[in-house]
């Protein structure tokens, strides 16, 4: 039975790209599998995947049953529904451990680095398994989207030097272009307000308390109208009433290097505070780039408190 190598929910390009070259390290190993996804593909991993030629994963909704690999996550939160059913082989993630649990053991692939193609890279050199050009290449935009140009708190050497490696092996001489393309398609707000909170999205489990984020990377916040802002918005605060104590947005301005604050919340100053921000209509958040890094663990602790 082939295994099954799959991200988190609301996938973004790390997660999907992360699937396909996993599932081709596992292969080569030896071991069946196949990449899938959670969901549709977004715009930015649109753009990667229609470079190099690559097929967007099949979308599945349950794993019931099957043997499954999780990139890019290790919460429950972010795992299908069914996950409990499954007999989950491997982890391979970049993220803070969360509360995923087994009933055998399994191999785990986890570093504090800024892309989970980082950590796929030093596997595949662990197992001398040669990486082809048009995987190299979307693993490549994985990072640099992660790492956002390597501007990101989050990135590390290794990161700059997995990019490097990967870059020459699909043949891409100017990284700092290839970026800007990938963060123009990604910066695309031809969608619902709905659409645009979920298209990078996870759920938390903080205290006790569902806390949802979203972060949406733009080129430039100016590209966000007032009438978008104030729809966006109210759109948090719907999805904050399905079920979540706090929906928060962080709009990221990639060339400004920080970010602006939205929350629909049963406790706004809670999270306002933890964040360093002031209440106003405007909060920006200035050198914040990574919900990883720069988001979630002060929630966390103000929630744990």
């Amino acid at each position: 039975m082939s295994a099954l190598v799959l991200g988190h929910k609301n996938p973004d390009t790390d997660s999907i790209v992360a699937a396909i070259a996993y599932a081709h390290v596992l292969n080569g190993r030896g071991i069946e599998a196949t990449a899938v996804a959670q969901g549709e593909v977004a715009p930015e991993t649109k753009f990667v995947l229609d470079k190099f030629k690559l097929q967007a994963p099949k979308v599945v909704s349950s794993v019931a049953d099957k043997q499954v690999y999780l990139v890019d996550y290790s919460d429950l939160a972010q795992a299908p529904e069914d996950l409990g059913k499954a007999t989950i082989l491997g982890i391979v993630d970049h993220h803070k451990l969360g509360d995923v649990t087994t009933d055998t053991p399994l191999e785990c692939w986890i570093q504090p680095v800024g892309c989970s193609n980082t950590i796929i890279k030093m596997v595949a050199d662990y197992y001398k398994v040669a990486i082809p050009a048009d995987i190299a290449g979307a693993m490549l935009c994985a990072i640099l989207s992660d790492t956002v140009l390597f501007k990101s708190p989050t990135c590390t050497q290794q990161d700059k030097d997995a990019a490097q490696a990967l870059a020459k092996i699909a043949g891409v001489s100017d990284l700092e272009a290839l970026g800007m393309d990938m963060f123009k398609a990604k910066s695309n707000l031809d969608a619902s307000p709905r659409d645009l909170i979920f298209r990078d999205f996870k759920d938390f489990d903080m205290g006790g308390k569902k806390i949802g984020i979203g972060q949406l990377e733009l080129i430039s916040l100016s590209m966000v109208s007032a009438d978008l802002k104030a729809k966006l918005q109210a759109e948090l605060a719907a999805v904050k009433a399905e079920g979540r104590h706090s929906s928060v947005l962080v709009l990221t301005d990639i060339m400004k290097e920080g970010s602006e604050l939205l929350v629909a919340s049963d406790d706004e100053d809670t999270i306002i505070k933890a964040l360093g921000a002031t209440k106003s209509d405007c909060m920006w958040l200035d050198g914040v780039m990574s919900r990883k890094k720069q988001v979630v663990p002060p929630l966390q602790a103000a929630f744990k408190a």
